[in-house]
C-alpha cells in the first residue's frame, strides 16, 4: 500500500488528463495537493472538489509556468498554507503541429517555454525547501517522442528530450540531499490533447498497429507510474526515464 500522508504535492497543468488523475490518487494515498491550471475554472473546481472529497486539503492556482515569476509564487503559497513541499509533478505540457521549413518562431518559443522552461523553474524554485528538509520526489514528464524523435512535431520532442537530460543531470546533483528526480515517458494518452488524433478512426487504426498491448493508455495509467515514483517504493530509483507506452518504443 503507498502511502503519502503527511505529504504535500505540487503538480503542474492539474485540472485535466494527466495531472487530475495525478491528483486524485495522490489524494487517496493521502497527500495534500496544489496544482496549477491555465484557462478552465470549472474542471479545476472538479479536481478541488474531487480531492477534497477523498478528505485531503487542495488549493487551485492559475498560473501560467512559462513565465519565471510564477514558480516563486506557486512554492511561496504552498509553504504558506502547509509549511512543506514534498513531491512535484512537471506536468504541463503542450503538442503542437510543425512541419520544418514552415514551423514559426513564436510556435518553437512557447513549446520551449512551457514545456522546457516551466520544469526547470519550477525545479529552480522548488529545490531550495527540498535541500534545506533534505528530501523530495520529482517527476518529469517526458514522451517517446524524446527518444525516437517524431515527424512534424520536432519541438516538441526536442523539448522532451531536454527534460531527460535535465533529469539525468540533476539526479547527480541532487541525490546527496536525498532528492530523486526521475522522468515518465508515455506514449499515446487519451487526453484532451491528443483527443483529435484519436478520434480519427484511420489514424488511431495506424496508432493501435504499434502498441504491442493494443490500446491506447488512460491517464490513470500514466498516474499509477507516476505515484509509483512518488512514493517510498522507488526510494532507490533516481535519474530514469520510466517508459509507458504499451511496448510501442521498447528502450529502457
Amino acid at each position: 500500500m503507498i502511502n503519502l500522508e503527511e505529504q504535500v504535492a505540487i503538480i503542474t497543468g492539474g485540472s485535466r488528463g494527466i495531472g487530475a488523475a495525478s491528483a486524485l490518487m495522490f489524494a487517496k494515498a493521502g497527500a495534500d495537493i496544489v496544482f496549477t491550471y491555465l484557462a478552465n475554472d470549472f474542471a479545476a473546481k472538479q479536481v478541488v472538489d474531487g480531492v477534497s472529497s477523498l478528505g485531503r486539503k487542495c488549493i487551485a492556482i492559475k498560473a501560467n509556468v512559462a513565465k519565471p515569476k510564477t514558480a516563486a509564487r506557486i512554492v511561496e503559497k504552498t509553504l504558506q498554507k502547509f509549511g512543506q513541499i514534498d513531491i512535484l509533478l512537471n506536468n504541463a505540457g503542450i503538442w503542437t503541429y510543425g512541419e520544418i521549413g514552415k514551423i514559426s518562431e513564436e510556435t518553437w518559443k512557447e513549446t520551449m517555454e512551457v514545456n522546457l522552461d516551466g520544469t526547470f523553474y519550477m525545479i529552480n524554485a522548488v529545490i531550495p525547501h527540498m535541500k534545506k528538509r533534505r528530501y523530495g520526489r520529482i517527476i518529469n514528464m517526458s514522451s517517446t517522442a524524446a527518444q525516437r524523435g517524431e515527424a512534424f512535431h520536432s519541438h516538441y520532442a526536442a523539448s522532451k528530450g531536454a527534460i531527460i537530460s535535465l533529469t539525468k543531470s540533476l539526479a547527480s546533483e541532487l541525490g546527496g540531499y536525498n532528492i530523486n528526480i526521475n522522468s515518465v515517458a508515455p506514449g499515446w494518452v487519451d487526453t484532451d490533447m491528443s483527443s483529435e488524433t484519436l478520434r480519427n478512426h484511420k489514424l488511431i487504426e495506424e496508432v493501435l498497429k504499434g502498441i504491442p498491448l493494443g490500446r491506447v493508455a488512460t491517464s490513470e495509467d500514466i498516474a499509477g507510474t507516476v505515484l509509483f515514483l512518488a512514493s517510498d517504493f522507488a526510494r532507490h530509483i533516481t535519474g530514469e526515464v520510466l517508459n509507458v507506452n504499451g511496448g510501442s518504443v521498447l528502450v529502457g
